[in-house]
């Protein structure tokens, strides 16, 4: 007998008899951008490119029903599709609909991005507070690990000031309470939260916790989640009284644990009025909202709380909780373009090569409509990068390079605290980074409130700003709006070549430029290059 078949293939009605295909053949030039953030690195698409289905990932990160073209055409479905490329054709399949290419072709990415906007995913007109742009978040992850505990989140929270860092936003990642699912403080760590808390709110900062869905695994809170139908059912569970199945248990990084169903609005309520009691009695400002990609939940044998809902559905809903926590951050998204959301980038290596996804990934992150986020940890979010690592052997040029990548981006995302593995010269260069950011907050806060009027993106990839000037595969420089073009050095050299577009520029250290041209750079370990477009008067 064939295992039980999910529940969201059982909601597509045509599904199991029809796979729409469509072949878009490609424009003179053409090329094509979207679906996920993850994927930034390889965009442009290559003109052959292997199948990537959004029905079942979102990579991690966060992800729309969307592709964009540089001849002003895309797609958009309000379902997943998956797509490749063959000799450079577009090749989509979906099990819900028929998709087609949308425009006419004459068009630019900007144009395509503008008018998918417009009709799928308008912007609000909200932003997130402002000081998630105007300082440095903090985050004790690569510091304590999951060693979260009262006495060395203090210590941490005072070397930022005392090492003349600035800071709004002020996170504690996961450790900090008893089990995961829990809500509740271990006593043996933290003797005083409300008090800790006080103290980091008193220094300034807006203070967070990592939280995500999952939920105990055993005993009477288990029991009692499991009675109330607030998590995700096993497929092959027995059922039990109230008609529902029991829960599923997913694998995740840290083990295996039964999930709330944030398809339901139910759950979703369950969960938020938990946290809101936590915040009161503790006195948090907000939460990091960690997991809930598609990819947890996409396997056989879940049951969301309607048959309707895909794995999609399961990221989309849970990032709907950012709009009863002002102070939020999340990773894994779905289909809330346009909307006052705080997201990060995931998790990368500390290595050469994860600083060089930052700059692509961001860029395709605010082509998908979410252009309010932070790229990844200063130094690299993935933790495994810094254990049993010598501090003395880090490379002190890479850290300071992943400071100056942020520094110019809508949020800037500190985790590896720099005092203690940099030296006084690259320690110096990393603080300036830092100061560099708050100096920039007031446009780059004008540039938020842009978008959210116009929904376009805050970090944008130069084929974006100047269409059909040979600019596609330029994955080491943006433009911060419409004004700023950033270039940070992403190689071990200390110096780098920068493409001007046509008009005049001037840099930061007030040499102009005429541009139509590559030029050479010299870039030591304390510049990050960028530049201001001139207006002619």
């Amino acid at each position: 007998m064939r295992g039980a078949m999910p529940a969201f293939m059982l909601s597509v009605s045509c599904a199991a008899a029809e796979t729409f295909k469509t072949r878009v053949e490609p424009l003179d030039g053409e090329k094509w951008w979207g679906a996920a953030t993850t994927l930034g690195d390889i965009m442009p698409f290559p003109a052959d490119t292997k199948s990537f289905d959004l029905l079942k990932n979102d990579f991690g990160n966060q992800a729309s029903p969307l592709l964009l073209s540089s001849k002003g055409r895309y797609v958009w479905s309000e379902e997943p599709f998956s797509f490749k490329f063959e000799k450079g054709a577009l090749v989509l399949e979906s099990r819900f609909e028929k998709l087609s290419a949308r425009g006419d072709g004459a068009g630019t990415l900007k144009s395509a991005f503008l008018s998918a906007s417009k009709n799928h995913f308008p912007p609000d007109g909200k932003i997130p507070p402002e000081i998630f742009f105007s300082k440095p978040h903090f985050n004790t992850w690569i510091e304590l690990v999951r060693n979260q505990n009262q006495a060395d989140i203090l210590k941490y929270a005072r070397a930022i000031r005392e090492n003349g860092f600035p800071c709004g936003v002020f996170m504690v990642d996961g450790g900090w309470d008893r089990y995961y699912g829990m809500l509740e403080f271990r006593a043996d760590k933290f003797p005083d939260p409300a008090g800790l808390n006080a103290q980091l709110r008193e220094m300034g900062y807006k203070v967070m916790y990592w939280t995500a869905p999952f939920a105990p695994s055993a005993g009477g809170e288990f029991l009692e989640l499991q009675g109330d139908g607030v998590l995700l059912q096993g497929a092959d569970e027995p059922k039990m009284k109230n008609g529902r199945r029991k829960a599923a248990i997913i694998p995740w990084w840290s083990g295996k644990s039964p999930v709330y169903d944030m398809t339901s609005p139910r759950a979703r309520a369950h969960f938020s009025k938990r946290l809101k009691a936590l915040a009161e009695k503790y006195g948090i400002d907000g939460f990091k909202f960690d997991g809930g990609a598609a990819s947890s939940v996409s396997g056989k044998g879940i049951l969301f709380d309607s048959p309707k809902y895909t794995p999609q559905d399961y990221p989309r809903g849970y990032s709907q909780l950012a709009f009863e926590f002002p102070y939020h951050e999340f990773k894994s998204t779905w289909k809330l373009g346009g909307r006052a959301i705080v997201q990060r980038l995931r998790d990368k290596h500390s290595t050469w090569d994860g600083l060089r996804q930052i700059i692509p990934h961001a860029a395709a992150c605010g082509m998908l409509g979410y252009p309010y986020f932070a790229p990844d940890m200063v130094g690299g979010g993935e933790y495994k990068s810094f254990i049993g690592v010598d501090p003395g052997r880090i490379d002190q040029r890479l850290i300071v390079r992943f400071a100056q990548a942020s520094a110019l981006m809508p949020m800037m995302q500190f985790s590896l605290a720099p005092w203690r593995v940099l030296d006084k010269k690259h320690l110096d260069a990393c603080r300036d980074a830092a100061n560099l950011h708050v100096k920039f907050a007031d446009y780059i806060l004008k540039t938020a409130r842009e978008a959210s009027a116009t929904g376009e993106p805050i970090v944008r990839a130069m084929e974006y700003e100047f269409p059909n000037c040979g600019y596609e595969n330029i994955r080491d420089q943006f433009m911060l709006g419409s004004e700023y073009l950033v270039a940070p050095v992403v190689t071990p050299a200390d110096s780098r070549e920068v493409v001007l577009p046509r008009g005049e520029w001037i840099d930061e250290l007030g040499n102009r430029y005429s541009g139509g041209r590559a030029v050479k750079i010299d870039a030591p370990i304390w510049r990050l290059p960028h530049f201001k477009k001139l207006h002619q008067k």
